[in-house]
């Protein structure tokens, strides 16, 4: 059985504008001008899960919940009632806001409130791809979706909103942060979910695959549903951006088409950005308003139905 995610139509001149920006994703790619830096906020190595610290028992805590209960029945229950859009209608910079009251427990790096990551992978972002501003915004929206913890939004628990994500549906991959307690989750060993390609087929694209269910998946719906005009690679960031099994292991590639492996391009671009920007220096908000929401203004309508 493979289940199909609709996907948005693409036009000839839609289609000429991707072809492009997979030239520019192969050009941008050799550019080096990011530092990356050798230690976290705290003086730890970057996603250390094993390092001590105040935050490791709170992250394992985090990880533990999530492969217990991240299950495929689970996925398509937060799918069908999220799908509504019926939790509130604002514009994007609204619920940039909101993140001022959110802060990720899935996260070793980072324990400033969520806007600040945000911005500061936005900005490192646009320092070093200035033409790209698609790519900006991309970086400011991509983790909106974490409004899912807050109540109006259905105060969902971190462990169903926050994290590394990976599909649901077949096996769970060795390389899945805290693997062991994915033993625990009732599809371990269900055998129609616990092959390589479980209820999928090689090749049939991510878009056709369920992914444990969090703030990456909902966003993406989001900004598909209300008629976003970033392009597909922009999508693809924001809906993938916490699959590290896949872009930094390699796990589940058999599941990838070739718009997949095209657009990963861009996401690895991305990623250094989203993972290695988080600092206790925090970028003025009040400064760099006015570009997002122009921005905001070119990619999305004013309000949204989130």
């Amino acid at each position: 059985m493979t289940i199909c995610i609709e996907s948005p139509e693409l036009t000839a001149a839609t289609l000429g504008d991707e072809k492009k920006m997979q030239t520019d994703a192969d050009k941008l790619a050799s550019k080096e001008e990011f530092a990356v830096p050798e230690n976290n906020a705290f003086g730890k190595s970057f996603r250390d899960y094993e390092a001590d610290g105040e935050r490791k028992d709170i992250v394992e805590q985090h990880y533990k919940l999530s492969h217990i209960n991240q299950t495929y029945d689970f996925v398509k229950r937060m799918r069908e009632e999220y799908k509504k859009l019926d939790k509130a209608e604002m514009g994007i910079w609204e619920c940039c806001e909101l993140h001022n009251e959110v802060v990720d427990d899935s996260d070793p790096d980072l324990d400033e409130p969520q806007i600040q990551h945000l911005l500061q992978s936005a900005e490192a972002i646009r320092k070093d791809y200035p033409e790209e501003d698609w790519l900006h915004l991309t970086a400011l929206i991509h983790d909106l979706g974490k409004i899912l913890v807050l109540p109006k939004f259905g105060g969902l628990p971190q462990w169903a909103v926050v994290g590394d994500t990976f599909p649901v549906g077949c096996a769970f991959d060795d390389s899945n942060v805290h693997h062991k307690y994915f033993k625990e989750n009732p599809d371990f060993n269900n055998p129609n979910y616990n092959t390589k390609n479980g209820v999928y087929s090689e090749g049939c694209g991510l878009d056709n695959v369920l992914m444990s269910w969090g703030h990456d998946d909902y966003m993406y719906m989001v900004a598909k549903e209300n008629g976003t005009t970033l392009p597909s690679a922009g999508s693809f960031i924001i809906r993938y951006h916490s699959f590290y099994p896949l872009h930094k292991h390699g796990a589940y590639t058999q599941l990838m088409n070739e718009e997949d492996k095209e657009n990963m391009k861009w996401l690895k671009i991305f990623n250094k950005y989203d993972l290695y920007s988080k600092s206790k220096v925090l970028v003025d908000v009040e400064e760099v308003k006015p570009y997002y929401e122009s921005l905001i203004a070119k990619y999305f309508p004013a309000k949204l139905n989130w």
